[in-house]
């Protein structure tokens, strides 16, 4: 006990001095466990797939064919590949940026809300609770075109939606069920972090500025920097893996003209295809893509932003 009192007294005195342990193993057995966890979920799969994209496999694994860089151009050079890539591309651009400013707005609102905050709060958050699945669940039932409310909202205007048989019409769905299981996520940060901005600086931005726009503009949004950087890497991450059980929910036994994103392509060629060299290939390069993707925002993106 005195030692342990000896120890936290010497660290009061000096904040800099490091932890001492007497073997040098130990710090590397607190730490073993969490690396035992990524290495086999993570690089051990990773592993795999980058080997199996250089073959051409038997779906119930009696022999594979080294056939080098072929799945590569196979998928490169296919005209459906590059359909769904674009398609990818843009349905990660409108969830990120449309999450990101309806959960920064809603924040914004619910910043200022005096009485009863704690309602309009929890209403906002619940629907995070929902898993991805059934959101997918609930997109289809306000898109069913017998009986959804969003399909009849769109006949009272003389449009007929046909989620699920329309590419355009369930490009749309997925989209706004993306961005309504996403917006909670993002309104909590933000919130958190405008509740973070001190009074004094809040009250100086009312002498400085009497418009509400360029207070928050010239004021609180760049001290709201690091949390929207933060988000913009986590919405982009969303939007490209975990919408996965929404797509998969929304577009399943539909004609096979529905927009999809890469990874469930992925999922659909080697799971239910059985070409699983051929979606190897395509796991490594979306994930080369999602990993220089994020190398390109933390390089140029980070130096933007001023940590307080």
């Amino acid at each position: 006990m005195a030692r342990l009192r000896g120890f936290w007294e010497g660290s009061s005195r000096n904040p800099a001095k490091r932890v001492q342990f007497d073997r040098p193993l130990t710090p590397w057995l607190f730490v073993l466990p969490q690396l035992l966890i990524v290495a086999i979920f993570f690089y051990w799969p990773s592993v795999q797939a980058v080997t199996s994209s250089f073959y051409l496999e038997d779906p119930f694994g009696f022999g594979s064919t080294f056939v080098g860089m072929d799945n590569y151009t196979d998928a490169i050079s296919s005209r459906e590949y590059r359909r769904i890539a674009g398609f990818t591309a843009f349905f990660a651009v409108m969830v990120t940026g449309l999450s990101l400013s309806i959960g920064l707005l809603l924040a914004v609102k619910a910043d200022k809300v005096i009485r009863g905050a704690s309602a309009y709060k929890t209403a906002l958050i619940a629907v995070y609770a929902i898993a991805p699945p059934v959101s997918g669940l609930i997109g289809m039932m306000f898109f069913d075109m017998h009986m959804g409310p969003f399909t009849e909202m769109a006949a009272w205007f003389g449009y007929e939606m046909k989620v699920g048989i329309n590419y355009n019409d369930t490009a749309f769905a997925l989209i706004l069920v993306a961005v309504w299981k996403q917006i909670p996520y993002n309104f909590i940060f933000f919130l958190s972090g405008l509740q973070s901005v001190p009074v004094s600086v809040r009250e100086a931005a009312l002498i400085d500025a009497r418009s509400g726009w360029r207070r928050f503009k010239d004021i609180v949004l760049p001290l709201l920097a690091p949390t929207a950087f933060f988000l913009l890497i986590i919405n982009i991450t969303y939007s490209l893996f975990d919408t996965f059980a929404i797509i998969d929910v929304m577009v399943k036994d539909k004609p096979a003209n529905n927009p999809m994103t890469l990874v469930y392509k992925v999922y659909l060629d080697g799971f239910k295809g059985n070409d699983i060299g051929g979606s190897s290939a395509q796991s490594v390069i979306l994930m080369v893509v999602v990993a220089a993707l994020t190398v390109a925002q933390f390089r140029f993106l980070e130096r933007r932003v001023h940590y307080g």
